[in-house]
């Protein structure tokens, strides 16, 4: 059985404190680092860059994973690979073919992802479903945190996982947008087995009790699948 995993996002965070936010999530048992990238183009906000992820792989041995929301993200992928990121997600949305950005995060010795908007279709997605070690199913429109969870995306998921149950592949499917105690099961009835939430975790006044609810709401999911 999956273990469900929990992937905070810091644009939740106190940045005046990233360092010490960073390490109550770490001592809260989350699994690794979200860090949402903006250029104020694709998404119409602006937030951080590798200067700051730089500093803050200081803080923690987690892993980090950079979701890049940027037009031309391919001119910063070594940039992150060299601020001490483990993975790099680019979105389906720009203009660039998915298995050609996928060879180039991997020529860097990174972990590839794919991001998709709400709206945008799968598409040819047989066609990369191999390539990538994770896809981000967006439940939110990208651009800032604490919207909505939306569930028309929810099919999505399904329909990934059923390719990924029907071809082997070894894609993990991740899931950003409105995610708490009360929209993990849904999600993970769905088929995603991480999880990334920004204010249900960094708002909540117990950090420890935040996360092992988020993590236990999907683990029992997957527990009464298995009855």
């Amino acid at each position: 059985m999956a273990i469900i995993q929990i992937y905070p996002s810091i644009l939740a965070a106190d940045f005046s404190c990233l360092c010490t936010e960073i390490r109550r999530v770490e001592k809260a048992g989350v699994d690794g680092i979200h860090l949402d990238v903006m250029d104020a183009h694709f998404v119409p906000n602006l937030t951080f860059g590798p200067v700051v992820v730089r500093h803050i792989r200081k803080c923690t041995d987690l892993p980090f994973w950079a979701h890049l929301m940027m037009d031309d993200p391919g001119p910063y992928l070594e940039p992150f690979q060299k601020s001490g990121v483990q993975g790099i997600f680019v979105h389906l949305e720009i203009n660039s073919e998915p298995r050609a950005m996928c060879r180039q995060i991997h020529s860097l010795g990174l972990k590839a992802g794919l991001a998709i908007n709400p709206e945008t279709p799968l598409g040819d997605f047989p066609l990369w479903i191999d390539s990538f070690e994770r896809v981000l199913v967006m439940t939110v429109h990208p651009g800032f945190g604490g919207q909505a969870f939306m569930t028309e995306p929810l099919e999505k998921i399904r329909r990934l996982k059923s390719a990924v149950d029907t071809t082997g592949a070894e894609l993990q499917i991740e899931v950003d947008g409105g995610i708490d105690e009360h929209t993990a099961p849904s999600v993970v009835e769905a088929g995603a087995e991480i999880l990334v939430a920004g204010s249900a975790i960094f708002g909540a006044e117990d950090l420890f009790s935040a996360v092992q609810n988020i993590r236990k709401a999907g683990q029992n999911v997957l527990v009464k699948s298995k009855g």
